[in-house]
């Protein structure tokens, strides 16, 4: 009789201990924390964990890098302008016990630090040089925001600007301020251009000035590229006049053909 109650008081606690066991796996990008009667015992790499879920509690924490985005922060810059800034972040877990210990969300805590960082950053500067320094405000605030995200247990990796917003009758102004510098280079450009042009026939002047024949060479240079165009030259005494169209050869007139006054 003793020996069928042991056997079934064994049988009892097998079953209650089965019931109580449970299975859990810590993936490759994961780290498990285990805590016994609430107490942090160990931090657990990959691999497949039993315990006794009475008295234990394994909990995991993804340490993939992870994306999070502060939404438009309405902020007034150093010369009074209201501002709308949005920035996303980059971050990973590197300290799952750190991160599970000192924040109750350190996703949270990550947020507002990230939120107080913009808002500081965009009220100690004026407008044109938030515009001017868009990309480099990202890089900087990401220095000043990592040392933030080590008491969390977390490594900030990125930092970036998404939408910089001007009021619309802020927009105006500056479209106008761009116009106007667009069209004082486009002006520039054309007195560039003017002088240069004037420049090529001063020179031109001097060199025809220098040289007389060449101003001739020019003209018949010139009437040679019109189609359908005779041109007769004067020539001294005792040359032939020659005619001159577009794709056709010099060719010399008959003696009987030429004349003592050159017609031109």
């Amino acid at each position: 009789m003793i020996y069928i109650v042991l056997v079934l008081a064994a049988v009892v606690l097998v079953v209650w201990l089965l019931a109580q066991l449970s299975t859990t796996t810590v993936f490759e990008y994961e780290r498990g924390l285990r805590f016994v009667r609430g107490r942090l015992r160990a931090e657990l790499g990959p691999g497949l964990y039993r315990y006794l879920r009475a008295y234990t509690t394994i909990r995991k924490i993804d340490v993939r890098p992870v994306q999070v985005a502060v939404n438009g922060q309405e902020v007034l810059s150093r010369d009074g302008v209201a501002v709308k800034v949005s920035l996303s972040a980059t971050y990973r877990v590197v300290d799952a016990r750190t991160a599970v210990l000192n924040s109750e969300n350190y996703v949270a805590g990550l947020y507002t630090q990230l939120q107080q960082a913009l808002r500081a950053a965009v009220s100690a500067a004026d407008v044109e040089t938030l515009l001017a320094n868009r990309a480099d405000l990202g890089p900087r605030m990401l220095e000043e925001c990592k040392p933030l995200a080590e008491p969390l247990g977390l490594q900030l990796e990125s930092l970036a600007i998404r939408d910089l917003t001007l009021p619309g009758e802020l927009k105006k102004i500056f479209a106008q301020v761009v116009k106007a510098r667009q069209e004082g280079l486009a002006a520039l450009e054309r007195a560039r251009g003017e002088t240069a042009a004037l420049r090529n026939l001063a020179n031109a002047a001097q060199m025809v000035q220098r040289n007389p024949q060449l101003f001739q060479l020019r003209l018949l240079q010139v009437a040679g590229q019109q189609a359908g165009t005779t041109l007769v030259v004067g020539m001294p005494q005792g040359t032939s006049t020659l005619p001159l169209r577009q794709g056709s050869d010099l060719e010399t007139l008959p003696p009987e053909t030429q004349t003592d006054n050159p017609t031109s």
